[in-house]
């Protein structure tokens, strides 16, 4: 194998480490609501319009990079990102910096992550795939370790305005040149010369986001991926409130953010990882089981450590997700069309924190919350359990056949 594999993953890494800025919001909160004179509560908005931005542009993204290669779509998605955090630096209302981090840098993120995990993966072997897309995910989730602290001493030296443009044209010097060399790999390459016999069976075959909406497995997913998500994301943002109501220092706050970044990132690679080894569903079913444990396990927390052992938990099962859903759908579908396939799967995160919000004024109080979601989890375990690989072979085939019978 030549060198270009590793190069196009450390690339996808590279610039996942500049686009992470969403994680490092909550830096961002208190200075921007002391500029723009508004309480800070307010300032969620532009944080929840970049991430349902972020969302719809990935499956455009994945359309597009699907089309025309990977390179030119990164190299816009990161120029938006750039452009989107200087225009903030400029911002005097909350609706500008709606339209320019909501809008702009969200769009911007969408673009260039869709671009990362196919590109990288098309490049490695069927059985490092898994681990490919945990690391390319890993740096996603590892950017608010550096970006959190930069950030906050930039914004003490040089305030919130300066700041963002500083972050802006520092992303552009770095994620451009890395985006230019996202390529898809040549007609007729081969990750492995082992995997040359297995080019004309089920594993080469490539399925359109037609006929994978036909597949009983993507429903199954769909289900799977909103629900896991959905806890994960209820999670990570109860975190603060519970925090304060056992008593905890800001240091210690402030250490739980991080230790969450920490196990966030670890568990897409340990996920991916692991999905190369004992197979994508069983990995799922086995991170579902830990999640509805830890659900259970939140209800009964009153002091530090353990909080700290259920965030670690907590955050290492959400961040396997985000490794795994992306490799199960290279897997059932092919690579050809991973980028729109997967954008639509992804739907089902983007709705996750309406859902968890749904869920959480349906059960009335925290803790029945936590047990909600406890039950569901167990149910998609066993949903887990009785979702197959798809056989794309057989649903071209059923598909010539209805052809042929309609034209009969």
């Amino acid at each position: 194998m030549s060198n270009k594999p590793l190069q196009i993953l450390l690339a996808g890494i590279g610039i996942n480490l500049t686009i992470g800025i969403l994680y490092a919001w909550g830096v961002f909160t208190v200075p921007l609501a002391e500029a723009l004179n508004v309480d800070a509560a307010d300032v969620k908005s532009p944080y929840k319009i970049a991430v349902f931005t972020f969302a719809t542009c990935l499956l455009i993204a994945g359309i597009l990079q699907d089309k025309i290669g990977p390179k030119k779509v990164a190299m816009l998605g990161v120029t938006l990102v750039g452009l989107g955090l200087i225009a903030s630096g400029y911002t005097t209302t909350l609706t500008e910096l709606e339209f320019t981090f909501g809008g702009i840098v969200g769009a911007g993120i969408g673009f260039s992550y869709a671009c990362i995990s196919p590109s990288a993966m098309k490049w490695w072997p069927k059985g490092k795939k898994g681990l490919v897309s945990g690391l390319t995910a890993g740096g996603f989730g590892l950017a608010s370790v550096y970006l959190a602290p930069l950030s906050t001493s930039l914004i003490e030296n040089y305030g919130i305005y300066d700041t963002f443009k500083i972050l802006g044209v520092g992303l552009l010097a770095i994620a451009i040149p890395l985006a230019s060399l996202l390529v898809a790999p040549p007609a007729g390459y081969v990750a492995d010369a082992s995997e040359a016999k297995a080019a004309a069976s089920s594993d080469d075959i490539n399925l359109t986001w037609q006929q994978m909406l036909k597949t009983r497995q993507f429903y199954q997913l769909w289900v799977m991926f909103l629900v896991s998500a959905a806890a994960g994301i209820m999670l990570i943002g109860s975190i603060g409130n519970i925090s304060k109501s056992i008593g905890l220092t800001s240091e210690q706050i402030a250490f739980s953010v991080v230790l969450l970044a920490i196990f966030n990132t670890g568990g897409r690679v340990v996920g991916g990882l692991i999905s190369d080894r004992i197979g994508r569903v069983n990995t799922l079913a086995l991170v579902f089981l830990m999640q509805a444990g830890n659900m259970a396990f939140f209800t009964t927390i009153t002091t530090q450590m353990p909080l700290m052992v259920a965030i670690a938990i907590g955050a290492m099962s959400y961040g396997a997700l985000l490794s795994v859903f992306p490799t199960i759908t290279a897997d059932n579908y092919g690579l050809k069309n991973y980028g729109t396939n997967f954008g639509i799967l992804y739907s089902s995160w983007g709705v996750s924190g309406f859902f968890g919000g749904f869920l959480a004024t349906v059960a009335g109080s925290t803790n029945n919350t936590y047990f909600a979601f406890a039950a569901l989890l167990l149910a998609v375990t066993v949903i887990a359990f009785f979702t197959k690989p798809v056989d794309k072979a057989a649903v071209l085939a059923k598909e010539e056949g209805k052809l042929k019978a309609a034209k009969a």
